[in-house]
């Protein structure tokens, strides 16, 4: 095998690119590493690293689906605390106004 070129009998790694873009704008913190090791899947294996390239797309996986999972959480946590102020802020008018 030459340097260089995949080996015919691997198959192709997907590197989670997309999903650590769209783990972005969940929670970037956790992001940040999953773009990392989602850069590095197609160098290695272009150099033959099919290991190395494996271990970088689960790394990449693990990271985005943390960021996402986070980002639901809080996206839902900040959901709720809006709706039940709202809903506070209504029953406590209770029709009348003392201005």
């Amino acid at each position: 095998m030459q340097p260089g070129y995949p080996n015919p009998a691997q198959q192709p790694i997907n590197n989670n690119m997309t999903m650590s873009i769209v783990a972005i704008f969940f929670f970037w913190p956790l992001a940040i590493p999953a773009i990392i090791n989602a850069s590095k899947v197609n160098p290695l294996l272009q150099q033959g690293d099919y290991a190395g390239a494996q271990a970088a797309a689960a790394e990449s996986k693990k990271w985005s689906k943390w960021a996402i999972i986070i980002g639901a959480v809080w996206l839902a946590i900040v959901l709720v605390c809006c709706l039940a102020g709202g809903l506070a802020g209504m029953m406590g008018e209770s029709g009348s106004s003392t201005y």
